[in-house]
């Protein structure tokens, strides 16, 4: 249990320690995933009641083989936002009612996955996979992770002295650890940080009071069956129009995501259970916490960082995560407890993730020995990651092209498979 390069094995690990790797995996994802519902003003029990499911449906499909957890997707904030907007002031629709259509829009973005899933099924794996080689899903998963690093370095700046705390404890735990501590590291770090903060007065836990222990996480007024008491068609096809391709970033933020996760594991999960199978799992896991009031899911680079620290691959802990996750999120207390923990907590434990994140697409292109020298390979390379990052944070993070807003990721993907068709491959 002392070697560093160890692959720990569950029955080895017992279930207590078990349990505490599922809760890790849980925290892991929690900072993002809740700060989708916080930003687009989706419900937040709702949100961790659909990660858990969602992740569990995934499982199934994917034939309980991968290790991978579904968060909340932010490659759909732009839709979210533009669809509000247009419902608020154009329609004059409530702000709940206005997040119901763009729900819709969700679920049909959906359907992207399936047809994608279907090409793959109809015509094998390596003719629809040669439109993202590694010199594609390498610097696409590098660019995840450098684009979500500004926010990470935003909520750390908040307070630098608590997520100072939540790095060291990380660092501390994962290279001189021994035991359970070496692979509980993030869910380490959070306790610490989150105590730090709270002796700082940092955190205001009054707000506890005002919220019950168990509560139901959906509600029908904030589901897309709302829509159709009173369904409003033109808005409906704007909503389709606007959110549906960037389902473009989202499938291949996923075909990055699993790739980083084939790499960790050394499996290739690209075969078994196979890319249409894990495609049509994000899918439906997307279509059914759309419909049911929740941001659309997506597999998530945070927990493949966790794997990559703790070095235990068993699907079954980051199915205890979900498990941890659907039942929290019948309780409003809890809830409101991880929405008071600091920006600068989520800040230090994003800061490590999302390095590993970047750091595990370059190790896809090193083992996949992408020749660099090579003007076509280079130029691929460079555009995405600098498209994806330029637009980020030159662009106020996307490009409207109508009532259609996409963004560094979506355009950066297009232009890195376009151009990999059409260069001129060696002899």
């Amino acid at each position: 249990m002392t070697n560093h390069n160890a692959i720990y094995d569950a029955q080895v690990l017992g279930k207590p320690r078990m349990a505490l790797l599922g809760l890790q995996h849980m925290f892991a994802m929690f900072g993002a995933t809740v700060l989708v519902p916080l930003i687009t003003g989706l419900s937040v029990s709702t949100t961790l009641l659909f990660a858990g499911v969602g992740t569990l449906i995934f499982h199934f499909i994917a034939k309980w083989k991968v290790p991978a957890f579904l968060g909340s997707s932010f490659a759909f904030l732009g839709g979210y936002a533009a669809v509000t907007q247009m419902g608020m002031e154009d329609y004059g629709l409530s702000k709940t009612l206005a997040l119901d259509y763009a729900g819709i829009g969700i679920c049909a973005a959906a359907v992207i996955y399936f047809v994608v899933a279907a090409l793959i099924k109809a015509f094998g794996l390596k003719r629809v996979i040669r439109f993202f080689p590694p010199v594609v899903v390498g610097p696409m998963i590098i660019a995840i992770g450098l684009c979500l690093s500004g926010s990470a370095i935003s909520n750390c700046t908040t307070n630098w002295a608590i997520a100072s705390s939540a790095v060291v404890v990380v660092i501390a735990a994962s290279i001189w650890g021994r035991g359970l501590i070496k692979i509980i590291p993030i869910l380490l770090g959070v306790i610490v940080s989150y105590v730090v903060a709270a002796c700082l007065g940092e955190v205001d836990f009054s707000q506890l009071d005002n919220v019950d222990w168990v509560g139901l996480p959906i509600a029908r007024e904030s589901t897309v069956l709302a829509v159709f008491d009173n369904p409003d068609y033109t808005l409906i096809i704007s909503s389709i129009v606007a959110i549906m391709p960037l389902a473009i970033a989202t499938v291949m933020e996923h075909i990055g995501d699993i790739s980083a996760i084939s790499s960790t594991v050394n499996k290739d999960y690209l075969a078994e259970p196979g890319l249409h199978r894990t495609l049509t799992g994000d899918g439906v896991a997307t279509f059914v916490a759309a419909f049911f009031g929740a941001p659309a899911n997506t597999t998530y680079g945070e927990n493949t960082g966790v794997l990559n620290i703790t070095r235990v691959f068993d699907p079954r802990v980051i199915r205890l995560a979900a498990m941890f996750a659907i039942v929290l999120a019948f309780c409003p207390k809890f809830a409101m407890l991880i929405q008071l923990m600091p920006a600068a907590t989520i800040g230090g434990i994003s800061l490590i993730l999302y390095g590993m994140i970047a750091a595990v697409g370059v190790r896809n292109m090193v083992e996949a020995k992408v020749d660099l020298t090579k003007p076509r390979n280079l130029i691929v390379a460079a555009l995405i990651l600098v498209i994806s990052i330029g637009i980020t944070y030159g662009a106020q993070g996307g490009v409207a092209i109508g009532p259609i807003h996409l963004s560094g990721l979506a355009i950066a993907a297009m232009v890195g498979v376009i151009l990999n068709a059409i260069f001129p491959r060696e002899k």
